[in-house]
């Protein structure tokens, strides 16, 4: 990761209940991630389908 990228980010508190951070915990463990790395993986894949979904539904209209 280049030093621009990790200037690039931000930190944000996030509040978890016990129950989903240890079911992310599980799935970090099973995919070699961090939770941390787990969640912002998860997010960009959200942001990622949402995009082509949204374009998708732009061509529709």
């Amino acid at each position: 990761m280049a030093d621009s990228e990790k200037k690039d980010k931000k930190q944000i508190p996030l509040r978890l209940s016990a129950t989903l951070y240890n079911e992310l915990m599980k799935w970090a463990e099973d995919d070699f991630r961090s939770v941390n790395g787990q969640i912002e993986y998860l997010l960009t894949e959200c942001v990622k389908y949402r995009r082509k979904h949204s374009d998708k539904k732009e061509d529709e209209e």
